[in-house]
């Protein structure tokens, strides 16, 4: 499902004292299948940019156009469950929104409430407990007893279950330490390959970035600041320091690297196992010379 933002401001409180413009014309274009990341400073206008991909707002102006639906400022809109159930979204700390007495029931909640039948929701159940990791006999558990990495797993299940087009991860990987968030971004990462799923990852982290995505978006006080791939976006990194952002960390170490060695190694690496090939093939080169 492609997405596109043509021109979208959007202002909290629009009208009032308290008027406070978080989008100003953006335009974003997201085609069906891709995986982009979207990174900008606290208060860039991110989180708001994310809620009009599934119309939780719609825009002050412009008009944001989702598969074949388009949502146009100022008018008001009218059955959009579809678009809901077709762009799913992963909240910061998804777990606070258990609230089931088995997990089963959290999962089939959606799909029921979007009028699956619970025969089919509980098939969808046994289904995604085993993409997001978890055994199933885990589904006839209290959602409360469980870890809370696994309590976390459960809520992606239960969006997933929503046979979403389009995932949206806002800060999906919020709180958890380094292996657990490898862990939960290779799912996502492999949901995405197998599914042929859009998917939209909102972060702080600029390895994520790095590693996962095809595309970069940098928003700046709500705007589009840059778009590129990963190398692109990484290979200036006084500009993104100037943004309030960083770089990965193996970006930096190659930094100071070439400032030790006085030296450029002519290509930005993002993992590594990049860096170390780059600096075998410099000293190889460094040795026949």
């Amino acid at each position: 499902m492609d997405i596109a933002l043509e021109r979208v401001t959007y202002k909290y409180q629009a009208g009032t004292p308290f008027e406070r413009l978080a989008l100003e014309e953006v335009d974003l274009s997201i085609s069906s299948g891709t995986f982009i990341a979207i990174i900008g400073h606290t208060g860039s206008g991110k989180s708001t940019l994310l809620q009009h991909l599934n119309a939780l707002l719609q825009p002050t102006e412009g008009k944001v156009i989702i598969g074949d639906r388009t949502i146009d400022a100022g008018k008001k809109e009218k059955h959009l469950r579809p678009i809901r159930q077709k762009v799913g979204i992963v909240f910061q700390f998804p777990e606070h929104q258990l609230f089931e007495e088995t997990v089963e029931k959290d999962i089939c909640f959606g799909p029921i409430n979007y009028g699956v039948s619970k025969e089919e929701a509980k098939k969808r159940a046994r289904e995604i407990i085993k993409h997001v990791g978890l055994p199933e006999d885990i589904l006839l558990q209290s959602p409360f007893n469980l870890s809370g990495g696994q309590m976390r797993r459960v809520a992606i299940a239960g969006v997933l279950a929503m046979k979403p087009d389009v995932l949206v991860l806002d800060e999906p990987t919020a709180g958890l330490d380094p292996r657990g968030r490898k862990e939960i971004m290779d799912m996502f990462y492999q949901l995405h390959k197998e599914k042929g799923l859009t998917t939209i990852l909102v972060t702080h982290s600029m390895e994520d970035a790095a590693r996962y995505a095809e595309e970069i978006v940098i928003i700046d006080h709500g705007k589009v600041k840059k778009r590129g791939a990963p190398r692109e976006i990484f290979s200036s990194p006084r500009e993104l320091l100037s943004l309030g952002l960083n770089v990965p960390d193996v970006v930096h170490f190659q930094y100071l690297v070439e400032q030790k060695m006085r030296k450029n190694l002519h290509k930005t690496c993002l993992s590594i196992e990049e860096l170390a090939l780059a600096l075998k093939d410099w000293k190889v080169r460094g040795d026949e010379s």
